[in-house]
């Protein structure tokens, strides 16, 4: 009599399974199909870039922001919040112009540095001067007195505005070669020559400042068509602006053939003083596991030459939407899911960092964290991060994953716990199982990447919709998996001394640089 019975039980547990399997698939394809038909991302992107702009730890943009993720999480029904995580220097950008006033007047391409002073309205006026050639630094600080009342050039002359690629298609093998050589030589020329002078790119401007110098004028190109990298300024009271190669490049050969060109600059930005800075934090509530929790993480800062488009305006459109689309496919998940849009990670992962120092009870309950951030292009890598079990877990979440999203994928297993290249960092050396979403770089380091070019035409919609299906799976399959993650470490090897076995030991993120905690 017992083996029926046996038999029937069985029979519920096939039934059971099979019914989950489906429900698991049903709620796939609605993730796919909500995803597909009713994208909220072209609205998203518009809104946070073209309309809110850059978004500089610090700034009144980054506040609105803020301000517009919480609305915008309590339209979809999901709870919301802007949490404090310390202080900055607050600074508010202006008009930038830029004029060449002599041997002929026109206006150049450029703008002033984040958290550069203000000229006023009037601005300065002055002729240009360019670094020396010199021997040691007695050479150099004999020099410097001629800084005083002129606007100087610190970055190199570039040989060329084509990016290699543009090279390799069109030049000859001899002529690539060629300025490759000449290139490198001047690149280690002017690397060698700062040495002499005894600075470096990052400190220059500060002497030159002190020397009397009334404002600096840099060129930092990222080697892509019309892209600079546009950084922080580095002084107290005289502008910094950064030129377009084309535009440098003109002003630095006039003063090479004996022309003394005269610019005019205008730098109307706004000190603000200490300002709070923030967290926008959203959560949907757990049900059966409410105290154990899966995240989603994206810095939501920007450096502000552009508006921050793929770094990390996709990021953040990503963890939304798929925020917006758990809520409404999932709306009560087995663990809790809380979306961390991070500020200050430019300058050292601060705000992320803050909350794992904040909240160590989500940090100890964590299930596990997926974080996207390297521009616009659809994920192709995940990293165990040194998790020795971490191939079990994550292989078994991306099985729900439809073929053609993880067919493109790479993952390496363990994986290696090093690199603090973004706001997962912050979690794995707090011993948390972080993944960052690694994706296709679409030119991302000389195009986009804290360039004046990273605006909202840059984004590839389809691969942020791939990576939105598969965020809001794996973020699914991990809440509702019924087994905790492992944090056990990978085994390196014995000791040969003790005998111990040795773990990937826990990477140290970026000291957090510059900001104030409350």
């Amino acid at each position: 009599m017992k083996k029926p019975i046996q038999n029937f039980f069985f029979t519920l547990f096939l039934i059971g399974t099979v019914c989950h399997a489906q429900t698991t698939a049903d709620i796939v394809a609605a993730i796919q199909k909500e995803a597909n038909e009713n994208s909220q991302l072209e609205t998203l992107a518009h809104e946070l870039m073209d309309v809110i702009g850059p978004r500089l730890v610090g700034t009144p943009q980054m506040q609105h922001a803020n301000d517009w993720a919480v609305a915008t999480y309590k339209k979809w029904g999901i709870e919301a919040k802007n949490e404090a995580w310390g202080t900055w220097r607050g600074w508010e950008r202006g008009i930038t112009h830029i004029d060449m006033l002599t041997p002929r007047i026109v206006s150049l391409s450029g703008r002033q540095l984040a958290w550069s002073p203000s000229t006023g309205k009037k601005g300065v006026t002055a002729q240009l001067i360019n670094l020396p050639m010199v021997a040691d630094s007695m050479a150099f600080v004999k020099w410097l007195p001629n800084v005083k009342g002129k606007f100087v050039m610190v970055s190199i002359n570039q040989p060329t505005g084509r990016p290699d690629d543009n090279w390799e298609e069109f030049a000859t093998k001899e002529s690539f070669e060629k300025m490759k050589k000449n290139r490198d030589s001047s690149e280690n020329a002017w690397q060698h020559n700062f040495r002499n002078m005894g600075y470096t790119s990052r400190n220059i401007n500060e002497a030159l400042e002190k020397a009397g110098a009334v404002g600096i004028v840099q060129s930092r190109w990222s080697e892509g068509f019309g892209a600079n990298k546009v950084f922080s300024a580095n002084t107290e009271k005289i502008p910094v602006v950064d030129i377009s190669l084309e535009d440098y490049g003109m002003l630095y050969r006039m003063l090479e053939h004996g022309i003394d060109p005269q610019i005019h600059v205008v730098t109307e930005s706004k000190e603000l003083g200490t300002v709070p800075t923030f967290n926008t934090i959203a959560t949907i509530p757990g049900t059966e596991l409410p105290n154990e929790y899966v995240m989603l993480s994206a810095h939501f800062d920007s450096w502000d030459g552009a508006t921050g488009a793929t770094d990390n305006g996709t990021g953040t459109i990503t963890m939304l939407e798929a925020a917006r689309i758990l809520k409404k496919i999932v709306p009560k998940p087995k663990r809790t899911l809380i979306i961390g849009h991070w500020g200050s990670e430019e300058q050292g992962l601060n705000g992320s960092r803050a909350f794992v120092e904040d909240h160590p009870e989500i940090v100890a309950n964590l299930q596990a964290l997926f974080n996207q951030d390297n521009g616009t292009g659809r994920v192709v890598q995940i990293d165990g991060q040194g998790f020795l079990n971490s191939y079990a877990y994550l292989g078994r979440w991306l099985e729900a994953v439809p073929k053609e999203i993880t067919d493109s994928i790479e993952t390496t297993f363990p994986g290696n716990p090093g690199g603090g290249g973004s706001d997962y960092a912050s979690f794995v050396a707090a011993g948390a199982p972080g993944f960052s979403l690694s994706s296709l770089n679409w030119s991302y380091w000389n195009y986009t990447w804290h360039t004046n070019l990273d605006t909202y035409d840059k984004i590839v919609f389809d691969d942020v919709r791939n990576n939105v299906i598969l965020t809001a799976i794996l973020a699914y399959m991990a809440s509702e998996d019924p087994e905790k993650t492992s944090r056990v470490k990978a085994v390196l090897g014995i000791n040969p001394r003790t005998g111990e076995q040795r773990t990937w030991p826990e990477p140290r993120s970026p000291e957090r640089n510059g900001g104030q905690r409350e």
